[in-house]
């Protein structure tokens, strides 16, 4: 049977290896993207397949617009790929107050306005499966990037209490937490602040883009992580949180394993608190 993705942000990266992997296995694929231009000889290579729609995630009418188009095209959409974003870097204390915005109305706000073009035709057939990509970041928090972090840690927030709720009703939420890999993340698709505070560079400003070496180092394939995210959604028991990447895998672990070493040192003073 074939299945039907909806993918934001195809353009390059992560999307569009994902893009590319779905419709080489012969499923269909709204694959979206700001400029379409960026996208449209992958669709072409896939007349049968695939449909290529500009889509900016925080215009209301163009989330619409795509949504109705590529139920017209396919019929259903059977997976949501909450993946257009971009990152950005600052001290908590540089950051610009606009610059903050954009990033939550695009990152956030714009997943959340996607998700809710989809549910009404996932709930009428009590079935679907939204995808949400996240950011290691959500958990270890490096200095300097503040604010991509909260915005991450606002998406699986919201993506775990999606789940409960749509679970019931045949659909699933997940959210998918990658490390590092070799996309434009750390190049083109990076923004940081305008001013840097010099009392911040020796932690934040270490992580801005004219002293950050990892661009094209990063050790994950692309192409690699679009696979295990089909796998997951295919799986019978999608996970809640997919992580991807020995990197992430070996960070996600230190923070929990951190984190109950505090809860433990600090028992006492928390159960004290009862009545």
């Amino acid at each position: 049977m074939t299945t039907t993705w909806l993918i934001t942000g195809c353009s390059t990266g992560l999307g569009r290896a994902l893009a590319e992997a779905v419709l080489a296995r012969g499923d269909n694929a709204a694959v979206t993207a700001r400029d379409v231009t960026t996208i449209e000889r992958l669709a072409e290579a896939y007349p049968e397949n695939a449909l290529a729609l500009s889509l900016d995630v925080t215009d209301a009418g163009q989330i619409a617009a795509a949504t109705r188009q590529a139920i017209a095209r396919f019929g259903d959409i059977d997976v949501l790929v909450n993946n257009a974003g971009y990152g950005y870097r600052a001290a908590v204390e540089e950051g610009d107050p606009q610059d903050v915005q954009r990033l939550f109305d695009t990152n956030f706000f714009g997943a959340v306005a996607m998700i809710k073009s989809v549910l009404p035709g996932m709930r009428a057939r009590r079935s679907g499966t939204i995808v949400n990509i996240s950011s290691i970041g959500a958990k270890v928090c490096p200095p300097g990037s503040g604010y991509y972090a909260a915005v991450k840690a606002a998406l699986e927030g919201m993506t775990g209490s999606l789940r409960k709720e749509v679970a019931p009703l045949g659909i699933t939420a997940m959210a998918v937490e990658p490390g590092g890999f070799r996309t434009d993340f750390a190049g083109r698709s990076l923004t940081q602040s305008a001013t840097p505070i010099a009392d911040y560079a020796d932690t934040a400003g270490k992580r801005r883009k004219e002293h950050d070496p990892t661009h094209g180092t990063q050790p994950g394939d692309p192409a690699k992580a679009a696979e295990a995210i089909i796998r997951a959604v295919g799986s019978a028991a999608p996970p809640a949180m997919l992580v991807l990447g020995n990197d992430a895998l070996t960070s996600y672990a230190a923070v929990l394993d951190a984190q109950r070493q505090e809860l433990d040192a600090w028992r006492e003073v928390s159960v004290a608190t009862d009545l």
